[in-house]
């Protein structure tokens, strides 16, 4: 009996969405040797392979988590200890990051112990997407009464994109404000009631001005991010300054064509695109790989996200739809910010292309996420191809039916 039951669950894997996961980090491994073998010698004096032996160890591990989130039922995470633990957990960590935390590149984001370096955001980020999944699931009932309504998932929300905003990274913080409101407003809370509490917010923000942009405005509004966004708008003006990424991702982008000129043939990242292997890898394989490189991993990355918002709809069980869908926006809106950035339709922020550049917590986090979207995945197909004939069985047994 158990030996059939682990057939029928082997079957109602999603091997589609697998596949392209292991396709996507797979190729992403490739593409961090080929964009940082040149950057490793030059800029930071260790072996050609340095990121690349990091970024395989980080990739086990995402496996790992990958086939755990995957084994373990998505149901679990409902459990009222886990969203206590993920409730205070989320804004604690990103607290004491602001006073323990590793400062790099004027921004103070990580926990540094040894050689290892661990992001909290990227913590708080499916932390949050647990806590709203959970908060709304379990209110389902009540949210189309404003006044019985719970809005606390709404402050709590803006008090984690403010202490990620303060590091300061805005695009983790956008990141995380948009899987929220994703979620938010699908879970069938009234919009004009969600419209009114940000107005809220946004008129209490402006009044205590005065108290809080002293202190946070140092950070938010820094010389060194003013003259990025200077650059953003007229980036060959600043083209020996804060404009010379971009400048030269649009030259890697130009010089790729259609076919690109080759897998670890480009020049680019030979010290032009400083973070050739961790913000800017997509302009590294746009040169290198040329215009089918980029639609192959855009083509991948796109599928994920719409199988995610497939699963959503197919998914009868609340807290696993909105779970399907602050997954499939949190990869939807990190590629978006990512590539924005690479083709200068947004400013740069710093935020990792998923599954594909350099980076540990990133990639750990991510690969955690998608194992628990292909387990949501397993249960509806489960429910939707057995659990319904084992339900007509069972009636048929108990009126005397043979047939």
């Amino acid at each position: 009996m158990e030996r059939q039951l682990w057939k029928k669950v082997l079957k109602c894997y999603d091997y589609p969405l697998i596949t392209a996961v292991i396709m996507l980090s797979l190729f992403g491994l490739i593409m961090v040797y080929s964009s940082s073998m040149v950057t490793a010698v030059i800029r930071f004096e260790v072996p050609s392979d340095y990121f690349y032996e990091r970024q395989k160890l980080w990739l086990i591990a995402g496996f790992i988590a990958f086939a755990i989130m995957m084994a373990i039922p998505y149901k679990v995470w409902r459990a009222e200890r886990w969203v206590k633990l993920v409730f205070f957990a989320s804004p604690l960590m990103l607290i004491a990051v602001a006073f323990l935390g590793h400062t790099a590149n004027n921004a103070t984001s990580w926990f540094r112990v040894g050689a290892l370096s661990i992001q909290p955001a990227e913590l708080a980020k499916l932390g949050l997407i647990l806590y709203l999944a959970a908060a709304f699931a379990n209110k389902r009932k009540r949210l189309a009464e404003p006044a019985k309504s719970n809005l606390f998932p709404i402050y709590y929300t803006l008090v984690i994109c403010f202490l990620i905003a303060i590091q300061p990274d805005f695009g983790t913080a956008a990141i995380v404000f948009a899987i929220a409101m994703c979620i938010i407003v699908s879970s069938g809370l009234r919009l004009v009631l969600l419209l009114k509490q940000l107005l809220f917010f946004t008129l209490i923000g402006t009044v205590l001005s005065p108290f809080w942009l002293p202190v946070a405005g140092k950070k938010i509004f820094s010389p060194e991010r003013v003259s990025r966004l200077y650059s953003f708008l007229d980036p060959f003006q600043y083209a020996n300054g804060d404009g010379y990424q971009l400048v030269n991702s649009y030259l890697a982008i130009g010089l790729g064509g259609l076919k690109g000129v080759g897998l670890g043939k480009g020049i680019q990242k030979y010290g032009y695109l400083p973070e050739s292997h961790t913000d800017f890898i997509m302009a590294v394989i746009a040169e290198e790989l040329g215009l089918f490189g980029v639609a192959f991993t855009l083509g991948l990355l796109a599928f994920i996200v719409l199988r995610g918002l497939w699963i959503a709809r197919r998914s009868h069980d609340a807290f696993g739809s909105l779970l399907a869908i602050g997954i499939s926006v949190m990869i939807g809106f990190q590629t978006f910010i990512n590539v924005g950035g690479v083709v200068g339709l947004i400013p740069i922020t710093g935020v990792p292309l998923p599954l594909v550049s350099y980076g540990g917590t990133s990639l750990v986090l991510m690969m955690a996420s998608l194992g628990l979207l292909v387990n949501i995945s397993m249960f509806t197909k489960y429910e939707q191809r057995y659990k319904k004939g084992e339900k007509m069985a069972a009636d048929r047994q108990k009126k005397g039916l043979t047939f």
